[in-house]
């Protein structure tokens, strides 16, 4: 788990206006398929979570690395979500001929995400 505070604003084309003091709690799994990040306002209310699919990560002691796959799961406050990128997956996963194992274990993981969110499961337990 890392966390950080946002010091100046951010657009985000998804996320929409990301205010300075917003909190980033994000949660990364050497063993998963994707990440986790909360997002906490700088009055403490909950945002958003948003999941990242991506390869599971490398870490060195200093560096935490992953390649990400494109495929993003935006959470709202209540908890409904909305599965996105899965075109840019389809089309990455062609242009550079994905294994299958790699496709599988993506696709499994937003729906592993899915029934986290779902059934509030860590870190969707707030």
């Amino acid at each position: 788990m890392l966390d950080a505070k946002f010091d100046h604003e951010i657009k985000h084309s998804v996320l929409g206006t990301i205010h300075q003091g917003t909190l980033s709690i994000e949660y990364y799994w050497l063993d998963r398929w994707y990440n986790v990040f909360r997002f906490i306002e700088p009055d403490g209310k909950l945002r958003n979570f948003y999941c990242n699919v991506n390869l599971p990560p490398s870490f060195d002691g200093q560096t935490l690395s992953y390649v990400d796959l494109d495929i993003d799961i935006l959470v709202e406050p209540n908890f409904s979500y909305t599965v996105l990128d899965l075109d840019e997956f389809e089309q990455n996963a062609t242009v550079y001929r994905y294994p299958d194992e790699t496709k599988l274990k993506a696709r499994a993981a937003v729906d592993e995400l899915a029934r986290s969110i779902e059934t509030r499961a860590f870190p969707f337990n707030h």
